[in-house]
C-alpha cells in the first residue's frame, strides 16, 4: 500500500504555523492533531468549519487520522446543512466557535486539548484514501460534491510548490485572505504548508491594514495567498507596502497591468493558479510577464465538441473545463475567459471576463460586474441587453456610461445600470448567480 506524510516537515522543532506572531513547531501540530483525534465519535463525515487556520489544519489532519471525512460546502446557509444532511445524514461539525450556529452535533476544537504525550512519529496516509468531499462554489450552478484523495492531492500542491518556487526550504510563512474551506484556500494556504515544509498562519486578515499587520508579524520569508478582488483592495489602500518573497493569486483571471502593479509595489513575483474544485490546481504563470499558463507535471489537455478537458497527473479523472482554452506547444496554454462568460449580441460577440475588466478600470469604480437580466431579450426588439452593478460613489450614470461608450461596443452597453454600496461577493471575491439575482430584486 503506498502511504504518503500527513506533513513534510523534517524535525519536532520545525515550524508548521504562526499565530499572532508566534510559531508553533511540527511536534506541537502533531500533539494538538492526536488530542483532537481522541475526542472524535465514530461519525464518518466532518463538516470543518474552523475560522482559525491552524485549528481548521488541526481538525483537517485528526480526522484524517481517525479514518474521516472532511467535508467543506461552499456555504453554511441552513439550506446548505438541510442539502448536506441528505448528502450525509452523519455529518458532525468541528468548530472553534462554542457559539457556532450551525444546526449539527458539534466539537469544538480547543487549545487546551493538546497531548504533551504525544511522541515524534509522522502518521503515514493510505495514498488512495479519500479523506476530503469539496463542494464548487455555486458561481456557474448549484454547488456539486467533489471527493479528494490523499495521494492525488498531495502530488498535487507539491508540484505546485515547485511551480511557485517556495519548496526551497527555507520555510515560508504563507498569509492567506481566503478561507481554507474554498479549494484554493485549501490547497495553498493549508495543504501547501503541510506539503512543503513551510509554514501555514492562523489568521485569515481580509481589510488592508490587517492584511499588512498579519504580514508584518510574520519573519521572511513570507508570501501573500490572495485573490484580484483582495489585491486591487490592498493596492488602493494608503497602507504601507509589506517586503514579500511571493504573491500567489486565483479564483478569477488577473489582469496583466495589475500584476505588473503588484510585482514592482512588493518587490517580488506573483504567481497566478488556475483550477477549479473539480481539478485543483492545474497550471502557472507569472501574469505579470506572460499570458501563457504551464500545465503542471503529467497533466494534459484534450478537446472534444469545443469543450476542453484535462487528464493525468494528479487529477482524479478526465474533467472537463469551464474555460475557452487555446492550446499551446510546450504544455502550456492560452485562457480566454469561461464558457459561460461569452456573450453574443446583435451579432457581436464578447466575454464577460472583458466587459468587466472595462468597467472596473475606469476610475473611481470601486467594484462592478456585468450580468444577463432573467427576463432574457427586450420585448420590442427582441434583443437581449446586458446589466451591470457598480460601486462608483463620485460617479453618476451618465458619465459613467459615457466612459463606458469609449471602451466597449455599444450593443454591450448596460441596461440598466444599478448602482449600490457594495457587491455581495464570497470570501473568495466570486459573485454566485443567486446573490447577483437576489441583489437585483432588492433593487427593484
Amino acid at each position: 500500500m503506498a502511504t504518503v506524510a500527513l506533513f513534510t516537515h523534517p524535525s519536532p522543532t520545525s515550524i508548521l504555523a504562526w499565530r499572532g506572531g508566534r510559531p508553533i513547531t511540527a511536534l506541537e501540530f502533531l500533539q494538538d492533531v492526536h488530542g483532537l483525534a481522541r475526542r472524535l465519535s465514530p461519525a464518518t463525515h466532518w463538516l470543518n468549519a474552523c475560522e482559525d487556520r491552524y485549528r481548521f489544519a488541526v481538525a483537517l489532519a485528526a480526522g484524517i487520522v481517525a479514518g474521516k471525512i472532511a467535508v467543506l460546502p461552499s456555504t453554511r446557509t441552513p439550506q446548505t446543512i438541510r442539502d448536506l444532511l441528505e448528502w450525509a445524514p452523519d455529518t458532525v461539525c468541528l468548530t472553534d466557535d462554542p457559539d457556532c450556529p450551525i444546526d449539527l452535533p458539534k466539537v469544538v476544537v480547543r487549545d487546551e486539548d493538546r497531548d504533551h504525550a504525544a511522541g515524534w512519529r509522522v502518521p503515514q496516509v493510505d495514498a488512495a484514501r479519500a479523506f476530503a468531499t469539496v463542494f464548487t462554489s455555486g458561481s456557474t450552478g448549484a454547488p456539486t460534491p467533489h471527493p479528494k484523495t490523499w495521494g492525488r492531492v498531495t502530488d498535487c500542491v507539491r508540484a505546485g510548490a515547485g511551480r511557485l518556487r517556495i519548496a526551497d526550504g527555507r520555510g515560508h510563512a504563507l498569509v492567506g485572505t481566503v478561507p481554507p474551506q474554498h479549494m484554493y484556500g485549501f490547497e495553498s494556504t493549508v495543504l501547501l504548508a503541510l506539503q512543503s515544509g513551510n509554514a501555514l498562519v492562523a489568521e485569515r486578515p481580509f481589510y488592508p491594514a490587517d492584511v499588512v499587520a498579519v504580514l508584518e508579524a510574520c519573519p521572511r520569508p513570507r508570501a501573500l495567498v490572495s485573490t484580484p478582488v483582495h489585491l486591487r483592495a490592498l493596492l488602493a489602500a494608503d497602507v504601507a507596502a509589506p517586503v514579500l518573497d511571493r504573491v500567489i493569486c486565483a479564483t478569477a483571471p488577473l489582469d496583466r497591468s495589475l500584476a505588473q502593479r503588484i510585482e514592482e509595489r512588493f518587490r517580488c513575483e506573483l504567481h497566478e493558479i488556475y483550477g477549479s474544485t473539480e481539478t485543483g490546481q492545474i497550471a502557472i504563470r507569472r501574469t505579470a510577464a506572460t499570458e501563457r499558463f504551464t500545465l503542471l507535471p503529467g497533466v494534459g489537455l484534450s478537446f472534444e465538441a469545443d469543450r476542453a478537458y484535462a487528464d493525468g497527473g494528479h487529477l482524479e479523472r478526465r474533467t472537463p473545463l469551464y474555460d475557452v482554452i487555446e492550446p499551446l506547444p510546450d504544455g502550456e496554454f492560452r485562457l480566454h475567459g469561461r464558457t459561460q462568460d461569452l456573450v453574443e449580441i446583435a451579432g457581436k460577440r464578447s466575454s464577460f471576463a472583458y466587459l468587466n475588466h472595462q468597467l472596473n478600470s475606469i476610475p473611481g469604480v470601486i467594484d462592478g460586474a456585468f450580468f444577463e437580466p432573467a427576463h432574457g431579450a427586450h420585448a420590442e426588439t427582441g434583443i437581449s441587453r446586458l446589466a451591470a452593478v457598480v460601486v462608483a460613489p463620485t460617479l453618476d450614470p451618465a458619465s459613467l456610461l459615457d466612459r463606458l461608450r469609449d471602451r466597449i461596443d455599444p450593443a454591450f452597453l448596460p441596461r440598466p445600470l444599478l448602482f449600490v454600496d457594495r457587491l455581495p461577493r464570497n470570501a473568495t471575491g466570486k459573485l454566485p448567480r443567486e446573490a447577483i439575482a437576489t441583489l437585483v430584486a432588492d433593487l427593484r
